[in-house]
């Protein structure tokens, strides 16, 4: 890991392993699992792109990824209690 595409990739790939297991333990669970692969692939795209030096690719990548998180899989980050 050396560069931080690779950080932000692995950061973001995270929080949406913890999301698909937080959601996953439900007992009706409120999304499918291939809704998990397009901002999967993203971010090795983003990767790839990012290290392979092509920045505003990466960049445009990283927020197509964080734009479909929040609309397509609505985390409860911004939900107040």
């Amino acid at each position: 890991m050396q560069t931080a595409y690779d950080w932000i990739s692995v950061a973001i790939f995270a929080g949406l392993v913890v999301l698909l297991l937080q959601r996953s333990s439900h007992e009706e669970p409120s999304d499918r699992l291939w809704q998990y692969l397009p901002p999967a692939i993203g971010c090795a795209v983003a990767n790839y792109f990012g290290n392979e030096g092509n920045h505003l690719v990466a960049v445009l990548v990283l927020a197509a990824v964080i734009g479909y998180i929040f609309h397509i899989l609505k985390p409860d980050i911004l939900r107040r209690k």
